[in-house]
């Protein structure tokens, strides 16, 4: 007796044999089979219909086109005197800054850059220096300072329009800054006082060798991960409005903000027509030795060592967008 659980077996009665299965029930059951896959693939396909095409790739992360006004929202907060995610020592001394969401920060291309902002009660002029990740695109988080230039804080959040600026005076010269860790064989370098955002940074030994192309990491440090010797430097730098500089002499001292000679455009600085065409490296983090946290160090030197200073030409004009795939 069983229980019904068990699957039913193949019970051999002695002295029985088993018939054989004729040619037809064979042919029968095969039939069977295929017209079952039939049915089975016919359902599915009226389920999923037709095969859909491939979704557009989202909008490419980049900073408030140059010549464009965009409208939006801003909010503010304060960042108590920090860099924010573009790593710089302290806040700028007139405390107007800004940070953008994840797609006008755009991994660090904004940082250093500057945007008119216009509000219900006026206009004020900030410094990107740090990234709001729970901000959409068009919504601005401003310093607290910056906010009540433009409207009544007791509002919080207000309507605004804003757009990049173009070549905005300079503050002084270039000044440059190594990331705690670096040393001859990891190279990561912080460029300020540049202006507009940047497009290029490129390094070699003083008068010796060909240009490494360092790449920017969304921290705000140009990275060559392999290093680039023991110094002194010369460091090429490239703007998005073609402005290119070289500054001379630039040593290997992390934590040391160096003031160079040379400005990015204006005084010591011009503009030609060849475009730059760097090599880029590949991005990459630093390793044990040379960490990198998003937040910035406040480790500063007491002088500021001054950094020789040679100019370079280069083209005017934006870079061509990145192609789909690319």
């Amino acid at each position: 007796m069983t229980d019904g659980t068990a699957p039913t077996a193949d019970v051999r009665v002695p002295g029985r044999r088993r018939a054989p299965r004729s040619r037809a029930s064979r042919r029968l059951a095969v039939g069977g089979v295929a017209a079952l896959a039939a049915v089975l693939g016919l359902s599915l396909a009226l389920r999923s219909g037709p095969t859909p095409a491939c979704a557009a790739p989202p909008a490419l992360a980049a900073p408030p086109a140059a010549g464009v006004v965009h409208k939006g929202q801003a909010t503010f907060y304060d960042s108590k005197g920090a860099g924010g995610n573009c790593s710089y020592p302290t806040a700028p001394a007139n405390r107007l800054y800004v940070a953008l969401g994840p797609g006008g920060y755009a991994a660090g291309a904004a940082c250093g850059g500057y945007l008119d902002v216009t509000g219900p009660q006026g206009t004020v002029r900030v410094l990107v220096m740090d990234q709001c990740p729970e901000c959409a695109d068009g919504h601005l988080d401003l310093s607290r300072e910056a906010f009540t230039r433009i409207a009544d804080p007791v509002e919080g959040v207000v309507r605004v329009s804003y757009r990049a600026v173009v070549d905005p005076p300079l503050p002084g010269p270039l000044t440059f800054r190594m990331k705690e860790g670096s040393s001859r064989w990891w190279f990561a370098v912080q460029v300020a006082g540049h202006g507009n955002p940047l497009r290029a940074v490129e390094v070699r030994p003083a008068g010796a060798g060909g240009w490494r192309s360092a790449a920017r990491e969304d921290y705000n440090y140009w990275l060559v991960p392999s290093g680039a010797g023991p110094g002194p430097y010369e460091i090429r730098v490239t703007d998005t409005r073609g402005h290119r500089v070289t500054a001379t002499g630039v040593r290997m001292a992390p934590g040391q903000v160096q003031r160079g000679t040379v400005r990015m455009y204006g005084r010591g600085g011009t503009a030609a027509t060849r475009p730059p065409s760097p090599t880029r490296s590949p991005s990459a983090r630093p390793g044990p030795t040379g960490t990198a946290p998003a937040t910035p160090s406040a480790v500063r030197s007491s002088g500021r060592p001054l950094v020789g200073a040679a100019v370079e030409p280069s083209a005017l004009g934006s870079p061509s967008p990145r192609a789909c795939g690319g």
